[in-house]
């Protein structure tokens, strides 16, 4: 088993809030797919990174969806497809394995 989690931005690469109706978009489609996802839209976390000497700032929330297989290349299809949708160059998505206790 695997827990796959997404950082999603809240802004757009202009610095525009992103519409609610993508987060739901995400939600909808993660749910008809896996049968379920837990989004993390009321406490959004701060990233923080380099680019040469200035310092780029982000707002983020999360959401987890826990798969028995992981399908690699449907995730890294979805990554782009969101990249693309959120108007960003890069996005998180990343995949831990998982052992339910």
């Amino acid at each position: 088993m695997y827990l796959v989690q997404l950082l999603l931005p809240l802004y757009d690469s202009a610095g525009r809030p992103v519409a609610h109706e993508r987060f739901a978009q995400v939600r909808d489609e993660l749910t008809e797919r896996y049968g379920g996802v837990t989004a993390y839209l009321r406490s959004p976390a701060q990233g923080t990174w380099k680019v040469g000497e200035a310092v780029d700032r982000d707002e983020v929330v999360m959401c987890e969806v826990m798969v028995d297989k992981l399908e690699r290349d449907w995730w890294s299809a979805y990554r782009r497809v969101l990249e693309e949708r959120f108007d960003q160059q890069e996005m998180v998505v990343r995949a831990s394995a998982l052992e339910r206790l």
